[in-house]
């Protein structure tokens, strides 16, 4: 998992993006798109077309990183919000990369009694 500090935002780039895409492409959609710094410490999460890729831009105070994880099954949830980004927590991060619903994360099994 990626260190999130807690003053760290995670910005979702609504809509779909090219996923061949680098560090410099995705750090001018960060600039021109949401009127953003990309070297500012926040993450910033690219969804491709199918939904099954996720690119995740980040600089760590030394240079920026670029993550980017497929499912072998799935899709990510993704919003379609009109202003081109949403926040969520680093919480929610987790779930979204782990194919979870980060709206609403449910849990799959609990144990009905101790013992």
């Amino acid at each position: 998992m990626i260190p999130v500090s807690s003053a760290a935002r995670v910005w979702l780039v609504t809509g779909h993006t090219d996923m061949r895409k680098g560090f410099a492409s995705l750090s001018l959609i960060v600039q021109e798109t949401l009127r953003r710094d990309p070297n500012s410490g926040h993450l910033f999460v690219f969804r491709g077309r199918r939904g099954d890729l996720v690119k995740i831009l980040w600089h760590d105070g030394q240079g920026q990183c670029l993550f980017s994880k497929r499912l072998e099954r799935g899709r990510f949830l993704w919003p379609s919000a009109a202003n081109g980004s949403v926040t969520i927590s680093a919480a929610q991060l987790g779930y979204l990369l782990s194919g979870i619903d980060w709206r609403a994360p449910q849990y799959t099994w609990r144990p009905e009694a101790a013992g």
